[in-house]
C-alpha cells in the first residue's frame, strides 16, 4: 500500500497534465492566445491551483501545448529546404504551414510572438526564417521565383494567413489551401509579373518580438 499510493497520485497528476494540455490546444486553436488560464482549467475539468502547479505561467503552458506543432513546423521547413527542386520545396512549405495554421490558429500566434510572453520561440523562429531565406534565394537562382521577392514578403503571407478563419476547422483548412495557392502564384516568376510596391519590412519586427 505504501508504494501504491504515490504511484496512483503520480498517475492522477499526469492525467491532469494531459487534460490541461489538450484543453489548452483546443482553446488556443479556437480563440487564440488571449484566453485566460481559468478558462483552460474549466475546459480541462481541474481547479486553477492544479493548473498553476503544473504550469506556473501562461508562457510555460503555451510552450508545452505547442511543442508538437513546433516540431511539425520545423519538419515542414526542413523537408521543403531539402527538396532538390527549390520551387517545389517552397510551395510545399507555404501550403503545409498554411494548413498547420488553420488546424491550430494559436500556434502561429505563438510562433510569430504576438503574445508578448511567448519568447522561447525566438531561436526557432530565427533559424527557420534563415532556412526559408536560403530556399527563396535558391528558387530565384533557378528562375522559378520572381527576383524582387524578399523574405519579408513570405513573413507577410504567414501573418496574413493568421487571419483566415471560418466556422469549422475543415473550412479553415480549405480557405488556407486556397490562400496559399493564390500566394504561391504571386511569388511565381512566369510570364511578365508586374512591379511590386516597396516591401513591408516585417521580418525584423517578428524577430524583435521578445
Amino acid at each position: 500500500m505504501t508504494d501504491a499510493l504515490p504511484q496512483i497520485l503520480r498517475s492522477d497528476a499526469e492525467d491532469n497534465r494531459l487534460r490541461v494540455l489538450e484543453a489548452a490546444r483546443e482553446i488556443f486553436s479556437e480563440h487564440g492566445l488571449e484566453m485566460p488560464m481559468r478558462a483552460i482549467a474549466r475546459r480541462a475539468g481541474v481547479g486553477p491551483a492544479t493548473l498553476y502547479r503544473r504550469f506556473p505561467t501562461k508562457q510555460a503552458l503555451i510552450e508545452a501545448a505547442f511543442a508538437d506543432e513546433l516540431q511539425s513546423c520545423q519538419s515542414i521547413v526542413a523537408e521543403g529546404c531539402a527538396d532538390r527542386d527549390p520551387w517545389r520545396g517552397f510551395s510545399s512549405v507555404l501550403l503545409r504551414i498554411g494548413e498547420l495554421n488553420a488546424r491550430n490558429q494559436g500556434f502561429i500566434d505563438a510562433f510569430l510572438a504576438t503574445y508578448p510572453d511567448a519568447v522561447d520561440f525566438t531561436e526557432h523562429r530565427a533559424g527557420m526564417l534563415r532556412s526559408l531565406a536560403a530556399l527563396c534565394r535558391r528558387a530565384q537562382a533557378a528562375g522559378a521565383m520572381r527576383a524582387d521577392v524578399v523574405l519579408d514578403d513570405l513573413v507577410l503571407v504567414l501573418m496574413a494567413g493568421r487571419g483566415v478563419s471560418a466556422a469549422t476547422p475543415e473550412l479553415r483548412v480549405a480557405a488556407a489551401r486556397r490562400f496559399a495557392a493564390l500566394a504561391i502564384e504571386g511569388f511565381r516568376a512566369t510570364g511578365s509579373p508586374g512591379t511590386l510596391p516597396p516591401p513591408a519590412r516585417v521580418t525584423s519586427f517578428v524577430l524583435a518580438r521578445v
